[in-house]
């Protein structure tokens, strides 16, 4: 059995319960969002005039950009995969400049350059 002096159903801080204390909720209306896995996204916006829902919006299932046509979702970002030093190296030189280079470096090494 728990301790005789804790509150049940109510957390610290909590103030009195019922529309009257805190005030008239604001009005809502919710939008579909549809992603390329076909999962569907409903998030709520104030029904006051003073917000313009996104064209997209993150699915939080998978991620994916959702968009309103459920028929033509909008196309997941293509994540470039990490590259190694190597990959840009490679990015920047030819074979030919990298052969240049080692032979270079070695000659160096050998005490054949200074």
């Amino acid at each position: 059995m728990a301790g005789g002096s804790a509150i049940r159903g109510s957390r610290v801080g909590a103030g009195p319960m019922g529309e009257a204390e805190r005030g008239d909720a604001i009005a809502r209306f919710r939008i579909s969002y549809w992603c390329a896995n076909d999962h569907e996204t409903r998030p709520s916006f104030a029904d006051d005039g003073s917000v313009t829902p996104p064209d997209e919006w993150d699915c939080p299932r998978c991620g994916f950009p959702a968009g309103r046509d459920r028929s033509a979702p909008p196309k997941p970002i293509k994540n470039e995969p990490y590259k190694t030093h190597l990959a840009y190296v490679k990015e920047r030189r030819t074979d030919t400049e990298g052969a240049a280079l080692l032979e270079e470096a070695l000659k160096r090494l050998r005490g054949e350059i200074d």
